[in-house]
């Protein structure tokens, strides 16, 4: 018979999604510490373009937001959408897929965020 690690278990459910390993729920409803310890900004959104590990292939990063994950979510959406690619919100970063970084600003912009462009 194996045994229960207590940090170990169910990580995805068909019917959630991903679940929090702490507390047990899903990560959109997850309220334990280890989802709180994001660190604060200064208020300031910023916006860059990467390719660093990913064979080459731009990326648009967006980081700053003091969003809850579940509006950090919902943004995200939303900047995909509009720039019509892909994307994916990770530890509190959006990426968007491709070159998108004024569309991104445009639109942050207009949703009252202070926006700068970092990185070259």
């Amino acid at each position: 018979m194996k045994s229960r690690s207590p940090s170990g278990g169910l990580v995805y459910s068909t019917d959630s999604g991903r679940m929090c390993p702490t507390c047990r729920q899903a990560k959109a409803d997850c309220r334990c510490a280890v989802q709180a310890a994001r660190p604060t900004g200064d208020g300031v959104v910023r916006v860059s373009r990467e390719t660093k590990g990913r064979a080459g292939k731009g990326v648009t990063l967006v980081r700053g937001l003091a969003l809850d994950p579940l509006a950090l979510m919902t943004l995200g959406k939303q900047l995909k959408t509009a720039c019509g690619s892909g994307g994916t919100v990770k530890d509190g970063v959006i990426e968007v897929q491709g070159d998108h970084c004024d569309r991104v600003i445009e639109m942050l912009k207009g949703q009252g965020h202070a926006v700068k462009r970092a990185g070259g």
